[in-house]
């Protein structure tokens, strides 16, 4: 790669930077467009003066259940204790292995320890980068045969907004009778098939961290799942561990509730989920219709509808990705990394990893991948300047 040589070009994306600056996830412009509702929102729950507890969560939760296609929601503080209340849930503990990618944010794995388990990380498909079945397997056979340790869950990131492989992590699981944690903090509102994410594990959980799919004015998660006793037992967990009212406590707990204000914006921002998840698949294509070939583009697979949390490309290297950025930043146009070291490099696992398999994949991607503005309020022209300074390092 080279940089464009040219000094007319140059000029050119010069005078770009000081009209096409943009967002990587547009809040501004989403809070602009929808202002009216979103405020009369807010001001009903600021009017009642419910702010914990009050009806719009129970509203929000049965509106999300419905959306996924389960039985029960439990929306809770953020999508990592959601990931813990349902391990809370299952009673994971010391001795008990838990599967993770080691491609994903560091909740997708912080969790397992904090219940006293061990994390067992497992490497990426190379396409998707979402976890690897034949990696999967491996890193479970070797924990049978070569550990003290109990196999008991999967946990499958939905990475970028695509789900994983359920159908064969399904048959992964209960050849070994393992449960399936999905995680779709970055998923919701992606499909397989007519299928939605948040119902594919035996529990799912997700978060509305702002700038997810479906995010609200702060932290926020859920836990779904189809199992009525689960549910109950999630329903607690969340209060403290509450029994029959929160001063009888049957059980250790968190304090992980999700405010009636977070409800009120997430109820408020359901009404347009679709057309957004519309317009960035429209966004998505154009940029692989303009990108493929030059750059490795995202792999979606057959009957999979994304929710695009983040559009991500691949270069040569680190450092090629390193003139890329700069290349970017140089027009106004922001980047991010996701993710810059795999989990089992993370210094908070030394001492503790199960180096059941390689994670060389994982390693490779690492250093190569870039994600590029995407939202639904990116307007045309901005998709342009980000395509055309992209393809300008390599003429």
């Amino acid at each position: 790669m080279s940089t464009a040589e040219d000094a007319g070009i140059e000029n050119v994306y010069k005078e770009r930077k000081k009209t096409t600056a943009m967002e990587f996830r547009d809040l501004k412009k989403q809070y602009q467009e929808h202002q009216k509702e979103i405020d009369d929102a807010v001001k009903a729950v600021i009017q009642d003066a419910h702010y914990i507890s009050g009806p719009q969560v129970a509203q929000l939760e049965e509106r999300l259940a419905a959306y996924a296609g389960v039985k029960h929601c439990i929306t809770c503080a953020n999508g990592t204790d959601a990931l813990q209340l349902a391990l809370m849930a299952w009673e994971i503990g010391p001795g008990d292995a838990v599967f993770v990618p080691d491609f994903t944010f560091f909740s997708s794995g912080e969790v397992v320890p904090l219940m006293g388990a061990e994390p067992v990380f497992v490497d990426i498909d190379a396409d998707t980068y979402n976890i690897s079945l034949e990696s999967l397997e491996r890193a479970i056979e070797y924990v049978v045969h070569h550990t003290d340790l109990t196999p008991r869950v999967i946990v499958a990131v939905d990475l970028f907004g695509q789900p994983a492989e359920y159908k064969k992590i399904r048959g992964i699981a209960d050849r070994y009778h393992l449960l399936i944690l999905e995680d779709a903090a970055q998923s919701f509102g992606s499909r397989i098939g007519e299928q939605r994410a948040c119902s594919f594990g035996d529990i799912s959980t997700t978060s509305f961290f702002p700038a997810k799919p479906l995010g609200c004015y702060g932290d926020g998660g859920a836990v779904f799942t189809d199992n009525d006793a689960w549910a109950d037992r999630l329903r607690s967990l969340h209060v403290h561990g509450k029994g029959g009212d929160k001063y009888d406590n049957i059980r250790i707990g968190l304090n992980s509730r999700l405010d009636t204000l977070q409800a009120a914006v997430l109820l408020a921002k359901m009404d347009f989920l679709e057309e957004e998840l519309d317009r960035c698949d429209q966004i998505a294509a154009e940029y692989t219709k303009r990108l493929a070939g030059v750059v490795k583009t995202p792999v979606i697979q057959q009957g999979i509808r994304c929710a695009w949390a983040q559009y991500t490309i691949c270069v040569k290297d680190k450092e090629e990705r390193e003139r890329l950025m700069a290349a970017l930043k140089e027009a106004g146009i922001p980047t991010a990394v996701y993710y810059k070291k795999p989990m089992h490099l993370q210094q908070a696992f030394a001492g503790r990893l199960v180096e059941a398999v390689p994670c060389t994949q994982t390693e490779d991607i690492c250093e190569r991948c870039v994600s590029l503005p995407i939202h639904p309020y990116l307007e045309e022209e901005q998709i342009a300047a980000v395509c055309e300074r992209v393809l300008s390092l390599w003429k």
